[in-house]
């Protein structure tokens, strides 16, 4: 499990094309301090397992469903990546509760710059726009953030200097695609409400 507070911004050092799948090397001297084989490090919002680590870099094996519900695919050499590494139990929960596994994609609409935050408004595909609300929780790239304002198709975010600094958010552009994951807990609202109204019809 995740918390969507990013440790680092590393980097894509390189991208090798398999049959089905990449495998990326990536760089990231905070998040690799005690990496092993079969650890798990979020990158940009997706949990991979570290396959091998040398110094300070880490290679990761992305299968082909990864890749096409994410951005990663677009990634190559040179990019810049939020990295992560899981929470320990007993560590304070500074976002909410993320998996690591992305929902789908969006895209940068608008950035709106103010003297001490910006806006960002970001695409949101029509089915996931149910578990979006305003003042909720969403995670853009790995980065855990609360939702301003929530549209059918959209929803836009306030940016602090700490997030633009420290994180791709900083520097992305409108068009560029971002990775999101939505609140856990809404999916799991939602299946729960939906198997009790079934069940109360089957009684009826």
């Amino acid at each position: 499990m995740f918390t969507g507070i990013v440790e680092e911004l590393g980097e894509v050092t390189a991208v090798e094309t398999l049959a089905d799948a990449s495998r990326f090397r990536l760089r990231g001297p905070v998040v690799t301090d005690g990496a092993k084989h079969g650890d798990s490090i979020a990158v940009n919002g997706v949990c991979l397992t570290v396959v091998e680590r040398e110094g300070d870099e880490f290679t990761a094996d992305v299968m082909a469903e990864t890749l096409d519900r994410s951005s990663l695919g677009a990634l190559v050499p040179g990019a810049k990546v939020n990295l992560e590494r899981p929470t320990a139990v007993g560590a304070r929960l500074g976002g909410h509760i993320v998996q690591g596994h992305v929902d789908g994609t969006g895209t940068v609409l608008d950035r709106k710059p103010s003297e001490n935050w910006e806006i960002v408004k970001v695409s949101l595909p029509g089915n996931l726009a149910r578990y979006v609300v305003e003042k909720g929780s969403i995670t853009v790239d790995g980065v855990s953030l609360t939702v301003v304002e929530a549209g059918p198709d959209h929803f836009t975010v306030s940016l602090i200097p700490t997030t633009l600094a420290l994180t791709t958010l900083g520097v992305k552009q409108p068009g560029d695609p971002v990775n999101l994951e939505v609140d856990v807990i809404a999916k799991y609202v939602e299946r729960l409400l939906g198997s009790r109204a079934g069940a109360e019809e089957t009684t009826r």
